[in-house]
């Protein structure tokens, strides 16, 4: 705990449940408390908003730390934590509902399987025996199993009054049916609004370039890859599919159904200017991932445009 008036740092280490650190804080008067976001999660955060006490949840990777410390424990990070708090310099991550914290995590599980179906199928290739082909086998079909029951559930999921009007909007897209639509609506937070201007939503994602600025020197290097690697990883996927000429087939045209003209009109624009993207880029020798790591940034912008249209 620090004390602001005098700048006296009081520790001490709690070991008791989240209702009775409430009870402890409350005693100590007016306050504001902070925690980094990691695996506790937010259940203690919107405890605590319940019990009228402000605390926010601070961004680990925007916290700023001393290059050369190599230090760390405990009571250090809780009055780095409580001096940035103070001098305003934390950045707070974005507190979503519990309802949809729920939903997310069952489509973090769906990426989990995705990840080990993918590995369990490319270990095909010298199998050391047949006993260990049949468990892999055995293992593929297990995994196909538990993600055609996600991607059920998943489906249902996305009709909720909540989430549906923004993932039919999504689903507009070229690339973009209803689970990827509602995986980049859930890592997102639900909240397309809380993004300023597309550039901060790509900034966020970390399609951007890194950049090295000092003098006359002003380099750029690869993307930055923070923010979701799962709503990246989509967003590059879905790109791929804008090397294609625009055009509205029939599985398109039926997901565009009931959509406002102006989204479809955002829809179609991006289709034309992202074919123009790939072609560009290509034209100029620029490698293909290049390419579409950069319509994918694009591609962000305009599922943000119409994500948050009137």
């Amino acid at each position: 705990m620090l004390v602001p008036d005098t700048g006296e740092v009081r520790v001490c280490r709690l070991r008791m449940a989240p209702v009775e650190v409430f009870g402890f804080l409350e005693g100590l008067g007016s306050l504001r408390a902070v925690y980094e976001a990691g695996p506790t999660g937010f259940g203690l955060a919107r405890a605590a908003q319940r019990a009228g006490i402000e605390v926010i949840v601070a961004a680990p990777s925007k916290t700023p730390r001393a290059p050369g410390d190599r230090v760390k424990s405990d009571r250090k990070d809780a009055e780095l934590l409580a001096r940035l708090l103070l001098a305003g310099q934390l950045k707070a991550v974005w507190l979503p509902p519990d309802w949809l914290e729920a939903v997310r995590h069952l489509a973090r599980v769906r990426e989990a399987v995705r990840r080990d179906l993918g590995r369990a199928r490319q270990r095909f290739a010298h199998p050391a025996t047949e006993l260990a082909l049949v468990d892999l086998l055995a293992a593929v079909d297990g995994l196909l199993a538990r993600r055609e029951a996600l991607d059920e559930r998943l489906s249902r999921l996305a009709q909720d009054p909540r989430l549906w009007p923004t993932v039919a909007r999504l689903r507009a897209f070229r690339g973009i049916d209803t689970l990827t639509a509602l995986a980049l609506h859930l890592e997102l937070g639900g909240n397309w609004q809380r993004f300023r201007s597309p550039v901060r939503l790509g900034s966020w994602l970390g399609l951007t370039p890194s950049r090295a600025q000092s003098g006359e020197s002003d380099t750029q290097g690869q993307i930055t890859k923070t923010g979701s690697a799962i709503a990246r990883r989509l967003l590059v996927e879905a790109a791929w599919h804008y090397l294609r000429r625009p055009a509205i087939g029939a599985t398109l045209a039926n997901r565009q159904l009931g959509q406002p003209d102006h989204v479809l009109q955002i829809a179609w624009r991006a289709q034309h200017r992202l074919h123009r993207t790939h072609q560009r880029l290509r034209e100029r020798n620029k490698p293909g991932n290049v390419a579409t790591i950069a319509v994918a940034r694009e591609l962000a912008g305009f599922l943000w445009a119409a994500a948050t249209a009137p």
